[in-house]
């Protein structure tokens, strides 16, 4: 067990730990929330980061990785859902294509066969972590703002849920179409994989 998945590992437990934060009606649990939420997405970072520089890249790491990510996401969309910022079924259809790809994905990087992300695909990983972003922020300074009385009309308004649907909506798109291109391009390797 290297340092590489080490952070791995922990970015999956530090998921559970943001949704119980972030799900208590608390400001400062929220903010606490948050901060997991940022230092499980900096282990992204730092695994491929240690594990190029260390030349300790494993099959442990490559399958468990991708997954890993997934499992943030998911996390959050999920917390979303729960709080009413986001519709169940959009997250549903990402979260599908999310572990049906990675876990195509993951088998193939097991068994040696690297199956590189798109630049689309790329787009769609910053994507999502940009909405996520940005409803953090928006639902923290709600709980931040609110109590002390600034009650801005966009933490009432019907139009800040229709710019998050909109938004994740954008993002299922995106998911939905690398998930495609992934599946036409790599149909032969995944046959492969899959026997």
């Amino acid at each position: 067990m290297n340092l590489p998945n080490l952070l791995t590992i922990s970015r999956i437990v530090l998921s559970p730990v943001y949704m119980v934060l972030f799900l208590i009606e608390n400001p400062y649990s929220r903010l606490a929330a948050t901060l997991v939420f940022i230092i499980a997405a900096l282990t992204d970072i730092f695994d491929g980061y240690f594990a190029r520089r260390m030349g300790s890249m494993t099959g442990f790491g490559k399958f468990m990785d991708p997954l890993a990510d997934k499992i943030l996401v998911s996390t959050a969309f999920i917390s979303f859902v729960n709080l009413g910022y986001a519709r169940g079924w959009m997250v549903t259809v990402i979260i599908i294509r999310e572990f049906i790809i990675t876990g195509l994905r993951s088998v193939a990087a097991y068994k040696g066969m690297v199956i590189t992300p798109s630049f689309a695909a790329q787009w769609k990983t910053a994507t999502q972590m940009i909405v996520i972003s940005c409803i953090l922020v928006y639902i923290n300074m709600k709980t931040l703002l609110v109590p002390v009385g600034y009650n801005w009309s966009m933490f009432n308004s019907s139009m800040t849920n229709t710019f998050f649907d909109i938004m994740i909506f954008i993002t299922l798109v995106l998911t939905v179409a690398t998930g495609v291109d992934y599946l036409l391009k790599s149909g032969g390797l995944l046959k492969g994989v899959l026997k």
